[in-house]
């Protein structure tokens, strides 16, 4: 901490540590109320403290450097006049900047209008306080030489969790009358105001750090003002330049043999990974155990040699404030380390002493996707720095209860956990570690007769060695997991209502409308399967460009022409089968199911592209998952995969399952209506002519629209027929969208194919049925004449047609920007059905043909990478609330008004 003006500030002083944590740490009182505030709460070693004061010759060099933390509330303080506004110019960001002239011409319309000053620093305040939540370093341009105003900037601080700085311009009170009365609206300010505030500034000196400013940089005079420059420095904990893999170490609680153990299990050799991997240390290194300098040396070892990173636990701090001579009682394990450290060199406990004294309460890691500390970290409290934020770190947060065995009860702060990034911790000891919102405890026990457990950071695997014996007897039994189950709480909805925005991975930030968001919560919440297994739902697909092939709505020529635009220079044509989009997420067995997805008793489910089961019956559902799993099994994709589950996207045949209703209400009724009121027409008509009347324009229009309604009743009759239970059932299933810890969404299609292939080639009940393919070259003229050629000859038969896809999957076009994932070329014969049985007709076809397209493809692009989202999401382990945000969004787009005949 830079200070000309005085001593530092004690540590405790300036930690903002709530009065009632004495009650609710398992430590005693007179503990609690003896937390320090490490360096990184100063935000600076006590080797670079030395090395900032400096000395007062170093001051007065070329141009003096001061140090600004990235997220900071910094503080300008000096009288009218001294340059602070002309200081922020030069050293900061326009955008970072707040002055209060500034809000005071806001609220007045004009900057020297005292009287609005009141409102104006009330406009300040909420702008700083609105950048520093969004983790904006502000800068406060004003006077600040008061008190006061200072008490509330430094309250400000403390409420977002950053460093308040102060940065004090001490210029002579000639130079500041001067340069007021060279300003045509300061003209007229009385010297006395410039008198009074540099009476302030000086009384101030002395006591800012006190009043609770993390780092007080003084330039006195107008060269040291001028010359001085400003250099930006990162927070301590913010390491997420730092991007592993890591090997992440529950708490070790003196148990040295555990320790290196599970060291050797992880592939460390003295201390070292030949691979290059850095071990991360959740802290509670010693007490109870019976080597507690034995841990500690192996830890301070690696960390100085840079093959480790370590967090202070509860314990550290504790036997810390030991070393520094402070009052601690020597419970809960202290005793133990104090007896075995008196064998050791003053030397060592010193070192220890600086060890423990420079450790972080907690470090973002990996570009921010990982956070770990001893006791878990709520999402706002991510790379701030502050005495609650290290509290907090230290000890967790309690309800204010204790339990049956008299210690504190930990309020469940993960089961509400939304954060992106996962927290590894430890400090509450459990027998199993398990995921729970994406945060895991490590400590499981090793002390206590448990094991000692690491977690392997990105692969999220678990490492663990037993322990010797019970070192010490724990007060209560271990938690058999952390509190939740498996995602902790259920879906809430806070975690899709309203206006959303979810982030994804292959096309940015995607909006969801509050209306459609209501629309799909009316749906998910009524009538969709348990969301626990609905992990993910298709994208709506778009038509191909509308064709000008006479005759044509739809035609290959401008679906291959499209993809070559874009870049695809091979894509593969399959063929779509006339049935309902249907997902089927297909586990190993009921306890695969119950061990990833938390259900108890189905193996999983079949759904529609709205999330609604296929069948009301389980049974059913069940069978139908026993076919394809039994499919999967003798195809070998379990163990190729590696997998217990399988995820895959079908079509469930034939439509009339899904469909009968809308079979009998709409479209039998028009080929009913037509076939009954057709033959009278066309009789009268006919015997019109006969008499000689002239009628033969209406008679031949007539006579097409029965051929028409002929053609639109054996259009639609195609895709129904009866069935019985599952007999005349069929599935074509055409990708695998995950398994487990694996997205597949990007395997190529004809590897997708290949192993879809062998399921329905392995299966022996009937159900699975092949989807027939033809890949093109879109730039090969004969390959394009082969794919059309292909597509005619199936509608023809009376296919639906096909949907044509990019061969690699996942593709980016020149811009950067997904491509269609698939366009569906629909047969003329079967857009009857979509478009009415006289859509041929020419002046019909040229009235369709001014349809509107763009909508339908942007959606159809927002909810594909919605999906990918989801499956990336899932393969990660990421808990159900954050699949279900991606889910539920695709479901919501689906409620945006589009042509629905698209």
């Amino acid at each position: 901490m830079t200070d000309e003006t005085g001593t530092a500030a004690r540590d405790g002083a300036a930690h903002d540590v709530p009065a009632e944590n004495a009650a609710t740490h398992d430590v005693p009182a007179e503990d609690a109320a003896a937390h320090d505030t490490s360096a990184e709460d100063a935000h600076v070693t006590p080797a670079e403290g030395a090395a900032a004061n400096g000395t007062a010759a170093q001051d007065a060099a070329a141009g003096r450097v001061l140090p600004v933390t990235d997220l900071s509330l910094v503080v300008l303080i000096g009288a009218s006049g001294s340059g602070k506004s002309t200081f922020a110019r030069r050293h900061f960001k326009p955008t970072e900047v707040i002055s209060s002239d500034f809000c005071r011409g806001l609220v007045a319309d004009d900057e020297n209008d005292q009287s609005a000053s009141g409102d104006a620093f009330d406009v300040l305040h909420y702008i700083a306080g609105k950048r520093l939540a969004a983790g904006r370093r502000t800068v406060v341009d004003a006077t600040s030489v008061q008190q006061d105003s200072r008490r509330q900037l430094i309250e400000l601080a403390r409420k977002h969790d950053v460093l308040p700085i102060a940065i004090v311009l001490d210029v002579p009170e000639e130079v500041c009358a001067r340069r007021n009365a060279a300003r045509a609206d300061r003209a007229g300010m009385p010297r006395r105001v410039i008198q009074r505030h540099t009476r302030e500034l000086r009384r101030s000196l002395r006591h800012l750090e006190r009043e609770g400013f993390r780092k007080v940089h003084v330039l006195r005079g107008v060269a040291e003002v001028e010359n001085a420059r400003t250099s930006t420095e990162k927070r301590f904990n913010d390491l997420r330049h730092l991007t592993g893999p890591f090997d992440i170490v529950g708490d070790v609680h003196g148990c040295s043999a555990e320790l290196e153990a599970l060291l050797g299990r992880l592939g460390y050799v003295d201390g070292v990974h030949p691979e290059g991997r850095t071990a991360v240390f959740v802290g509670d290194l010693v007490d109870r155990g019976p080597d507690s300098p034995g841990v500690l040396r192996r830890v301070m070892s690696m960390v100085e040699a840079g093959t480790a990173l370590c967090v202070p636990g509860n314990h550290e701090n504790k036997y810390g404030r030991h070393l520094k001579g402070r009052r601690v009682q020597l419970t809960h394990g202290l005793a133990e380390t104090v007896a075995q450290m008196e064998g050791e060199s003053e030397e060592f406990r010193q070192r220890v002493r600086t060890f423990i004294d420079g450790l972080v309460s907690h470090y973002v890691l990996d570009g921010g996707r990982l956070v770990v500390c001893h006791a878990g970290l709520p999402e706002k409290y991510h790379g701030r720095t502050s005495g609650r934020v290290r509290s907090h770190a230290l000890y967790g947060e309690t309800t204010g209860e204790t339990d049956e065995f008299g210690l504190p009860v930990r309020y469940p702060w993960a089961e509400d956990y939304r954060g992106r990034a996962a927290v590894v911790y430890g400090h509450t000891p459990v027998l199993q570690a398990t995921w729970l919102n994406n945060t895991i405890c490590l400590d499981t026990g090793a002390v206590f007769g448990g094991k000692l457990t690491a977690l392997r950071w990105p692969e999220r695997e678990l490492v663990d060695v037993p322990a010797e014996r019970v070192w010490y007897e724990p007060v209560r039994p271990l938690r058999t997991e952390a509190p939740g189950g498996h995602d902790g709480r259920p879906l809430d909805l806070a975690d899709v209502h309203g206006r959303r925005t979810v982030e994804t991975r292959h096309a940015g930030r995607v909006a969801v409308r509050e209306e459609n968001a209501a629309a799909a919560l009316e749906v998910m919440s009524r009538f969709a399967v348990d969301p626990r297994l609905m992990p993910y739902l298709p994208p709506t697909m778009a038509p191909t460009p509308t064709s000008r092939v006479e005759g044509y709505l739809e035609h290959p020529a401008e679906a291959f022409a499209q993809y070559a635009e874009d870049g695809v220079e091979r894509v593969v044509c399959e063929e779509k089968h006339m049935g309902s989009r249907a997902v089927a997420l297909v586990c190993r067995d009921a306890a695969a199911a119950r061990d990833r997805f938390g259900v108890d008793g189905p193996t999983g489910s079949l759904y529609t592209r709205t999330g609604r089961p296929f069948f009301d019956d389980a049974a059913v559902t069940e069978e139908v998952l026993g076919r394809v799993r039994d499919a999967a099994g003798a195809a070998g994709l379990w163990e190729e995969l590696a997998t217990d589950w399988l995820l895959l996207d079908a079509e469930l045949m034939p439509w009339s399952l899904k469909a009968s209703g809308l079979l009998r209400t709409q479209y039998a009724a028009v080929g009913a209506a037509a076939g009954a009121v057709l033959p009278g027409a066309l009789a009268a008509l006919d015997a019109a002519a006969a008499r000689g009347v002239d009628v033969d324009g209406l008679l031949s229009r007539q006579r097409g629209r029965a051929a028409d309604a002929a053609a639109f009743t054996d259009a639609y009759r195609r895709y129904c027929w009866p069935t019985d239970g599952l007999e005349g059932v069929r599935l074509a299933p055409f990708q695998i969208l995950a398994a487990q810890g694996r997205s597949l969404a990007a395997l190529p299609h004809d590897e997708q194919l290949a192993l879809i292939d062998r399921m329905v080639e392995h299966d022996g009940s009937g159900l699975l049925q092949t989807t027939r393919r033809l890949f093109v070259e879109t730039g090969d003229p004969e390959s394009v004449r082969a794919g059309t050629d292909w597509w005619l000859e199936m509608t023809g038969r009376g296919g639906e047609g096909m949907v044509v896809k990019p061969a690699g999957a996942v593709v980016r076009g020149p811009q950067g920007r997904l491509v269609q994932p698939g366009v569906k070329c629909r047969g003329r014969e079967y857009l009857r059905i979509v478009y009415g049985p006289e859509y041929t007709r020419p002046e019909n076809l040229e009235r369709l043909r001014h349809r509107f397209l763009n909508h339908k493809r942007s959606l159809a692009v927002r909810e594909y990478a919605l999906g990918l989202e989801a499956l990336d999401r899932l393969a990660d382990g990421e808990p159900l609330w954050r699949v279900h945000e991606a889910v539920f969004g695709v479901l919501a787009l689906e409620s945006e008004p589009v042509d629905p005949r698209l």
